[in-house]
């Protein structure tokens, strides 16, 4: 069996290398040259742990090679971004072009596989752009989408063993689809039809999505009321149905932030809380900005001198180096933008550098620090102790298990100096 997958990102790249572990002959495909060469090269950008390993074992197997262009397959996957129009208006147009590139070399019998997140019909549509120019494969060839579900950290641990919702556009393609992924996956495999497993992966991040925003108003609710959030779930979650989640200064990566418009921007009068769970989620990161603007001036009002910050961290989400709609990287750069001959200090362990921010290390921001703001709840940062003599803005709870009273900035506590700018 010989499969075509088109997309070599940061899912795609992991998934071909996957399927040719398993034995099968994997043609990854991907218009931008550099990356092509980079990966006959055994060289993958932004790559995780043990997959340049992974591919220049599959290179030497001769099990993987990548292309510019896609070839005839028996199984062609689709991985391809589906980025936003104005307005948060999905961009189907990649899939769209990926399907007319391959519909030439299609035969009878071929499997069409989009694991792209894509709006709910779009497989559908998929197959009628298929069958419109050759009409000759209708009933002859099966389409499917398959949402991927692995977390992007541990992409090849999750791969084979998580569940996976397989919908064709009829019994047949579903079938062929699930024969398919059994080859690959350990985890259950669940049949419906395209348009439910479509939304499904839509539905999965938009869940994610309110429970984060619930978390998140809370925080700002307690900083409020005087209330130590930390302490709040923790004792909220004693409850035998309560499970809140850890609040953070936003949300970021590639689908949480993103999947909730695919739904919106088609059913807006339906989809009012998802609606008002993003503007919160994203409202956050600007509440963080104006919190830490406020603690240096009134820093500067109380010691007469600016005061030396340390932001703490730029990922968007913990123990990694995955900078894709980062709400801690927005937050510093609106910081350093709003103050900027303050002396900003910006750690992140999961760099070595950046091409904007000069990074300090994590230890040492740490010491010379004024202001300590934890944005992101990396596992190095809990090895620093929580000290009176440092205001500790600790928006991710890494002091959480810990007593000090600097850690916790009300409301309440705003300087003359901040009400009158406000």
């Amino acid at each position: 069996m010989k499969v075509c997958l088109i997309g070599l990102g940061k899912i795609g790249l992991p998934t071909a290398l996957l399927i040719a572990r398993q034995g099968l002959d994997v043609v990854g495909v991907d218009t931008n040259d550099e990356v092509v060469e980079k990966a006959n090269q055994g060289l993958a950008e932004n790559a995780e742990a043990n997959v340049e390993q992974l591919l220049r074992d599959m290179l030497g197997k001769g099990k993987f090679v990548a292309k510019s262009a896609p070839d005839a397959a028996d199984v062609f996957i689709l991985n391809v971004p589906t980025p936003f129009k104005d307005d948060h208006v999905p961009d189907t147009s990649y899939v769209k072009s990926t399907v007319e590139a391959i519909i030439p070399l299609l035969k009878e019998g071929n499997l069409v596989i989009i694991e792209s997140t894509c709006p709910v019909g779009t497989t559908e549509k998929a197959a009628d752009l298929i069958f419109d120019k050759r009409p000759e494969l209708r009933d002859r060839i099966f389409v499917a989408y398959c949402p991927e579900r692995a977390l992007p950290g541990n992409l090849l641990f999750e791969f084979g063993r998580n569940d996976r919702v397989v919908g064709g556009i009829n019994t047949e393609s579903t079938r062929k689809a699930v024969d398919f992924f059994s080859l690959l996956v350990r985890g259950q495999l669940h049949p419906t039809e395209a348009r439910t497993a479509e939304m499904c992966k839509l539905t999965e991040n938009a869940h994610r999505d309110l429970e984060i925003a619930f978390a998140n108003e809370l925080s700002m609710v307690c900083a409020k009321a005087g209330v130590n959030v930390w302490n709040l779930i923790d004792l909220a979650n004693k409850h035998p149905r309560v499970n809140i989640v850890d609040p953070g200064c936003g949300v970021g990566g590639k689908y949480i932030p993103v999947d909730p418009y695919f739904i919106i921007s088609e059913y807006p009068e339906q989809a009012k809380l998802m609606h008002s769970a993003r503007d919160i989620n994203d409202y956050k990161a600007h509440y963080c900005v104006d919190r830490i603007l406020a603690a240096m001036e009134e820093f500067e009002v109380k010691h007469h001198r600016q005061p030396t910050v340390a932001m703490m961290g730029l990922s968007y989400k913990p123990n990694t180096d995955d900078l894709r709609h980062s709400p801690a990287k927005y937050i510093v750069t609106h910081v350093m933008q709003n103050m900027q001959n303050a002396h900003i200090l910006i750690a992140e362990p999961n760099l070595r550098d950046h091409n904007v921010f000069k990074l300090t290390g994590y230890n040492s921001a740490y010491e010379q620090a004024d202001i300590v703001v934890f944005l992101v709840a990396h596992n190095a940062f809990r090895s620093l102790q929580p000290t009176e003599s440092k205001q500790i803005l600790d928006f991710c709870g890494i002091f959480k298990d810990r007593k000090s009273s600097s850690v916790l900035l009300r409301e309440s506590d705003r300087s003359d100096a901040e009400n009158m700018r406000l």
